[in-house]
């Protein structure tokens, strides 16, 4: 067995992994960790933030179904990647990220950067919440099993992050140690539901009327894009996912009807509140995508008949009740459901289909809603109409990142999508400057795809400084920040709950207003314009996206649109203040 360090171990076991980036910034309480690292296959990537160094693992994981590992130091470097593990692990996204922590001898003693009020060493509680699970490395003779569980928890059943705590003097003591095979600790396979319930629900699907298939993020991770097109082909039943699970189907497929919900499409919506069969694979039914589970607006269930398959038990049924409740990987259940369903029926016909033409008509008249936003070229411009222009010079295949705020809630009903794994877009937790990051993870993640991060101006400053990054590194991301001047999403909530007068200041003025094109200079990125009327759009981001290097497109767009620029189709129960 050989003699290897702490440091030596992680490093020596992520290769194995097959882990190609470990993203964090040094400090002193992981540099025994790091060294090891100076002779290492895994490259070093140097966020500015060690929230920005988890978005970016976030981001490559999305894209590539891959995990990469996070270090940090002890104390506030820990306690940054608090909103990045958060963020991940409300939308299932694996990383692992490993933590500096006191020396085992010192725990509890209050040295520099430790939280030990409540007890010794307490940062691995700060990470319980926002992690699948939390490890502490008491001992170097342990890391290579702890590493072991670690990536095991982080890539099987409902995906995840996990948390390593490193004592400093874990990463540099030394022990004679073989470190484990990762294939040998893994399962084979993938759980497939249970033969009866899988008949059940072939049942129901094979006399439904009016089915109705909604994947939601479970289908992407489980890769399950193949499954869900043929089994919607087969049925002619429309397909309404989530937001991240767009591009389960291309968005030109004649069954794709858009998202239900809030700000879902219109044909989503009717067709989802009118099915008699729901089929939800992967999918936690969140208030986004329910219209805060009003009934009739999305969703009516009952008297819809709910299939739900879910890796996660504690999904099924969580918030409406089923008909047929099918716990395992969404790609093998979803293969199940449709060979049982093609042993049922022929294949649906889409002549004299009534429902068929149906959702045609549903989603002619959607387009149309969008068609219309898209064709304004006033000045300023649109959110919609940047969105347009990026869609035309966006090869097909290329990947749109997104952060909360207005880009995103016009993105995600209204830019077409047409392959799994390109719409990147932060889900459950809504994380403000997400993207910054996130975009340069994808673009490590494939770096032959086009990635456009699509920022609003109060979301791109929370984590601007990744840029830095992106340029130290050369990795050729696509920055298009939508500039109205301020958090107008917000703003507009407040508007509309309480009126002009109530609003706090939202707004940047001339004093406070960020240079963007200062900015970008100053950041030494090679290719940066701004743009304020529509007909130069086409061309500066043609030049931007061919630009070898980190670009960065200022769009300067209105400041003022009703519901911050997205269709409100559905409902968002937010409480109002009583008196």
């Amino acid at each position: 067995m050989p003699r290897l360090n702490g440091g030596e171990i992680i490093a020596r076991y992520l290769e194995k992994e097959g882990v190609e980036y470990l993203v964090g910034i040094p400090g002193h309480g992981s540099t025994n960790l790091l060294d090891a690292f100076n002779d290492s296959e895994v490259e070093v990537i140097q966020p500015r933030h060690e929230q920005g160094a988890t978005h970016l693992a976030d981001g490559y994981a999305r894209a590539s179904g891959n995990p990469l590992a996070v270090f940090t130091s002890i104390g506030p470097g820990a306690t940054n990647t608090v909103t990045g593990a958060a963020t991940a692990y409300v939308d299932s996204i694996p990383m692992v990220i490993f933590t500096g922590a006191p020396q085992t001898h010192e725990y509890g003693e209050g040295i520099l950067q430790e939280i030990e009020r409540q007890k010794p060493g307490d940062f691995p509680s700060v990470m319980e919440p926002v992690t699948k699970q939390s490890f502490v490395v008491d001992d170097v003779e342990r890391l290579p099993r702890i590493l072991r569980r670690a990536f095991q928890t982080a890539l099987s059943g409902r995906p995840g992050p996990v948390h390593i705590d490193v004592p400093m003097d874990v990463q540099g003591a030394a022990a004679d140690v073989e470190l484990p095979e990762p294939t040998e600790h893994r399962p084979h396979s993938r759980p497939g539901g249970d033969p009866d319930t899988v008949s059940d629900a072939a049942d129901l699907l094979a006399e439904a009327d009016r089915p109705v298939i909604v994947p939601g993020g479970g289908t992407m991770l489980a890769e399950a894009w193949d499954e869900v097109q043929e089994l919607a082909e087969h049925l002619q039943a429309p397909v309404i996912p989530t937001f991240q699970s767009r591009g389960i189907i291309p968005e030109d497929h004649e069954l794709f009807v858009g998202n239900a919900g809030w700000i879902g499409s219109s044909a989503g919506n009717e067709l989802a509140a009118n099915a008699d069969v729901i089929l939800a694979v992967g999918c936690r039914f969140t208030d986004m995508h329910t219209s805060s589970f009003e009934e009739g607006v999305s969703f009516e269930i009952p008297p819809s008949k709910l299939i739900h398959v879910d890796i996660d038990p504690q999904e099924i049924g969580k918030n409406y009740p089923v008909e047929v409740g099918i716990q395992g990987d969404a790609k093998v259940v979803t293969r199940q459901i449709t060979d049982a369903v093609q042993d049922r029926t022929d294949p649906v016909s889409t002549e004299n289909n009534e429902y068929y033409d149906e959702i045609q008509e549903l989603w002619a008249d959607w387009q149309a809603q969008v068609d219309e936003r898209w064709e304004n070229d006033e000045v300023p411009m649109s959110i919609s109409r940047v969105a347009r222009a990026v869609r035309e010079v966006l090869p097909r295949d290329g990947s749109i990142v997104t952060s909360a705020g207005q880009p995103q809630e016009t993105i995600n009903p209204e830019f077409p999508v047409y392959e799994p794994r390109t719409n990147i877009s932060c889900g459950g937790f809504s994380t403000m400057g997400w993207g910054v990051s996130a975009a340069i993870g994808a673009k490590l993640a494939d770096p032959e795809r086009t990635v456009v991060d699509f920022e609003g101006d109060g979301s791109f400053l929370m984590c601007n400084q990744e840029v830095a990054c992106a340029v130290e590194h050369d990795i050729d991301v696509n920055y298009v920040v939508v500039n109205n001047n301020g958090w107008k999403s917000i703003r507009n909530l407040q508007v509309n709950k309480y009126g002009w007068d109530r609003v706090l200041d939202t707004e940047f003025d001339d004093e406070t207003m960020v240079d963007f094109m200062d900015m970008a200079e100053s950041f030494n990125v090679g290719y940066a314009e701004r743009v304020v009327k529509p007909e130069n759009l086409n061309g500066v981001l043609e030049e931007a996206f061919a630009y070898d290097g980190p670009s960065f497109v200022e769009a300067v767009v209105e400041p003022d649109n009703p519901d911050s620029g997205a269709i409100i189709t559905g409902e968002w129960d937010l409480a109002d203040l009583e008196h």
